[in-house]
């Protein structure tokens, strides 16, 4: 499989290069097209890769598509729901996180699990899904806005919103909270809060989607107006 990224970083679109026989799992409405040699099989929640991690996390949709090079070489275009960069990280038999929303797609061997332990109850409490991408492969990670990414030495700490965080690797050390206090909460319309020690990576969105719909949401017409 080879892929390009084209558009970036604003309105990123990914072409990926299919050679018979292979093939790239995605979510659903990241479709922008693919040739006629590849076929589109769509799979539920109970079937394929995705089944645990979405029957017991709910955070991504109940369904993928799996798009197969099945008449020879093919392209398959896709692109994310919202205005932003993707990156492309690669899986050698380790393990990269990504929260609720920010999985585009994934290559052959590259396997999605609702790993569980050591999450945090606070992150259920937040509404947050995260879902872990393991294996040998190429997962496909999308982001609202500019991509960016933290590299801590050992003993550095970040701490990071939970809204802008959309994954981080298998060596970085963690903690979560809420931010503290109400007057806090109220002022600084924070949620949750991420620590991360490391040594390790993660990466954020620079733009948060849901402050962006409470900016939209006075200036959008109601049924009642």
């Amino acid at each position: 499989m080879e892929y390009e990224f084209t558009h970036q970083p604003s309105y990123t679109h990914l072409i990926v290069q299919l050679e018979q026989g292979e093939s790239v799992l995605a979510e659903p409405g990241a479709m922008v097209g693919h040739s006629s040699t590849v076929s589109m099989q769509t799979q539920s929640s109970g079937d394929g890769l995705l089944g645990s991690a979405k029957s017991v996390l709910g955070g991504e949709s109940a369904f993928v598509n799996r798009f197969v090079a099945e008449d020879g070489s093919g392209q398959v275009t896709l692109a994310p729901p919202s205005p932003g960069d993707v990156m492309a990280h690669d899986l050698r038999d380790e393990t990269l996180y990504c929260t609720d929303g920010a999985f585009l797609a994934g290559s052959d061997g590259v396997d999605i699990d609702s790993e569980l332990g050591g999450i945090k109850s606070v992150i259920g409490e937040a509404g947050l899904t995260p879902l872990a991408l393991k294996g040998t492969g190429t997962a496909f990670i999308d982001a609202y806005g500019g991509l960016e990414t933290l590299e801590l030495a050992a003993g550095e700490s970040y701490v990071l919103d939970n809204e802008h965080l959309i994954a981080w690797d298998d060596t970085i050390d963690y903690t979560t909270r809420s931010a503290s206090g109400l007057k806090s909460k109220m002022l600084s319309d924070e949620g949750i809060l991420f620590e991360f020690n490391g040594p390790g990576t993660a990466w954020y969105q620079t733009r948060d989607l849901s402050a962006f719909a409470s900016f939209l949401s006075p200036h959008v017409p109601s049924g009642d107006s």
